[in-house]
């Protein structure tokens, strides 16, 4: 459903938007309209019981992990992806059926897709999300103008390995990878979980 001017859900999601992005740069991006997603009581109850789930390792661990016994290591996350339809223009609520080229659509009705076994990538800035996406975007030879949407995700990271501790010898099991780019952007801005 559509937030409109009158939820203060949206004017949260606005400031986080355009707060994420560098200084030096304003979001080349225009906000055209917000869409909660409502999720089943099924995918509900499967990541409150993964969050549980990551609790209670953490708990049991001999190293301690304060945020995972807490919460998980529940992150806000962004994930920038491309859309052909018009879902939520003039209230429009209904998903297309061309799941195969509109990617929100098929998050929303199926979930994220692995790819290549790396898992999701999420980012800690809407900046970095539009980059990730206009970089894949090249790749794949797409049009830079595509429609795109900006997917604001809760996300259990648990223990999060950063990828620059290199490989699985002597490192200690974990729930997420940092993809680790020391820059502007913050040391967890690329993360798959």
């Amino acid at each position: 459903s559509e937030l409109g001017p009158e939820d203060t859900s949206k004017n949260i999601v606005e400031i986080i938007f355009h707060s994420s992005w560098l200084k030096k740069q304003s979001p080349v991006c225009k906000i055209d309209r917000i869409l909660k997603v409502h999720n089943t009581q099924k995918t509900i109850t499967k990541f409150e019981e993964y969050r549980d789930s990551i609790k209670a390792k953490a708990t049991n661990l001999s190293k301690k992990h304060p945020r995972c016994i807490a919460d998980g290591n529940e992150l806000l996350r962004f994930h920038c992806t491309t859309f052909v339809c018009s879902l939520g223009l003039n209230g429009s609520s209904n998903l297309c059926n061309s799941t195969s080229q509109c990617n929100v659509c098929s998050i929303i009705k199926h979930g994220f897709k692995l790819s290549g076994g790396d898992g999701i990538l999420t980012t800690a800035t809407s900046g970095k999300a539009h980059d990730k996406a206009s970089s894949v975007l090249e790749v794949s030879g797409c049009e830079s103008d595509e429609r795109r949407a900006m997917l604001v995700c809760r996300v259990i990271a648990g223990r999060v390995k950063k990828n620059m501790e290199g490989g699985s010898n002597g490192v200690e099991e974990c729930d997420s990878v940092s993809a680790g780019d020391v820059g502007a952007y913050s040391n967890l801005d690329e993360l798959y979980v």
